[in-house]
């Protein structure tokens, strides 16, 4: 008996953006903030994710988590994009459990906190509703802590960090 499994560059877009946003949702969640502006931006965040995975323009998701009065960056999760897409056998998967363990290592963030989401994109992407440009908050006094390869489809997948303050 012979089988043959194929999978193709779009099946991969959907179930990484997916894994993506859903990674968001529960650092969000984890890290005691109230999930419902995320929840409600679904859409948008969604079609920029698909849309620039699909355009091989996103390099880096990243969700900033920040104090309201001051503005100041309490913590920092990188979600970079890995394009080595193939379109042989292979595998697909997200650990789950180690993005939850450095969730809960991260700790919780003060209930003020605020957070959005940023996407940042290689030169010449083409537009998407929903989605202005941005700067990113400063990570003077902070390190990044990187869990390796969470979110894996036929190559294209995505390697999350974290960044937290310095003494």
């Amino acid at each position: 008996m012979t089988s043959v499994c194929a999978y193709s560059y779009t099946h991969s877009v959907t179930y990484v953006a997916d894994n993506i946003l859903k990674s968001l949702k529960d650092i969000i969640r984890l890290s005691g903030l109230d999930p419902a502006k995320f929840a409600d931006d679904w859409e948008v965040n969604q079609r920029g994710i698909r849309s620039w995975l699909d355009s091989g323009h996103l390099e880096l998701v990243t969700l900033e988590i920040y104090h309201p009065n001051t503005d100041a960056l309490i913590t920092r999760w990188d979600i970079t994009v890995v394009y080595q897409w193939s379109s042989g056998n292979g595998s697909f998967w997200t650990d789950t459990e180690q993005l939850r363990y450095a969730i809960l290592k991260a700790g919780v963030v003060p209930s003020q906190a605020k957070y959005r989401l940023i996407l940042q994109n290689k030169p010449g992407r083409p537009n998407v509703d929903g989605w202005s440009s941005a700067s990113f908050r400063s990570t003077d006094g902070m390190v990044r802590q990187s869990l390796g390869a969470t979110v894996q489809h036929q190559g294209l997948g995505a390697n999350a960090a974290y960044w937290r303050k310095v003494g």
